[in-house]
């Protein structure tokens, strides 16, 4: 039986250009691109064979668009986070009635913090970065929610970059496409590892959905190195996005339909 996916994301905000920033020099943002590849993408995932709920844009809440961080969908259970970032806390109150139309919903309690852009999923093993947006508590509330379905949850130390998924993705069954500056793959086990051109200290984000890699098109040198491995890419321009610190994992959360 085929699984459908579902794909839920969020427009762009018109206050977008006050979003968080860490680690990127404040840039101007065309907002209007932005919603225009903001769009693109969504059609990128419909093409992917996902059932896109988009949601509307909130104009007070610049990084809402960023849909994953707020979330953690596992396939028994949702996860509403308590971001780091304090700014971003009111977003989860708008996800999680979505969310409960699909799945259980449960909470990350203060203090903890957790990011879901930190939460890399490889099957039944659920790796968290331990990153400036995530911290002991929040990962411990995470283990303590999963385990009762069979997921072990392990922390990843990550540094110079935002979140671990800035730094690792899945790009494939049993591959993973890596920065080694900021996280050792060593620590993710038995995967086959593609690393990215240290020419483009961003490219280790891609999206896989669909028997495709979701993959921006400002990283080509790396895009050769994963088509070289046979694996297929489905292009996107997100360069408005990427000034807003986000990255193609960020504005969507993928998951199967029950």
């Amino acid at each position: 039986m085929e699984v459908v996916l579902i794909a839920i994301t969020r427009g762009v905000s018109a206050g977008i250009g006050g979003c968080e920033l860490t680690h990127l020099e404040r840039e101007a943002i065309d907002v209007a691109r932005a919603r225009a590849q903001h769009r693109a993408y969504e059609a990128a995932l419909a093409r992917a064979g996902c059932r896109v709920e988009s949601l509307p844009a909130i104009d007070d809440l610049p990084d809402s668009v960023f849909v994953e961080d707020v979330a953690i969908v596992l396939d028994e259970i949702a996860v509403i986070t308590r971001p780091g970032a304090e700014s971003r806390r009111p977003e989860t109150a708008h996800i999680a009635p979505v969310l409960a139309r699909h799945r259980r919903v449960t909470f990350i309690q203060a203090p903890g913090t957790l990011d879901g852009g930190d939460v890399l999923r490889l099957g039944r093993r659920i790796f968290v970065g331990r990153s400036g947006r995530s911290d002991e508590s929040g990962i411990e509330q995470l283990r303590a929610v999963a385990w009762p379905y069979g997921y072990t949850v392990t922390t990843v130390p990550v540094s110079g970059c935002l979140h671990l998924k800035s730094a690792i993705t899945e790009a494939a069954p049993g591959f993973v496409v890596v920065n080694p500056a900021w996280v050792d793959a060593a620590a993710f086990g038995d995967v086959r590892v593609i690393e990215i051109d240290p020419d483009e200290p961003y490219a280790a984000n891609g999206l896989m959905a669909g028997g495709r890699l979701i993959y921006p098109v400002s990283f080509p040198r790396t895009r050769q190195r994963l088509e070289a491995a046979g694996i297929a890419i489905e292009p996107v321009d997100v360069s408005e996005l990427q000034k807003a610190e986000g990255a193609v994992t960020c504005c969507s959360l993928v998951f199967p339909a029950e």
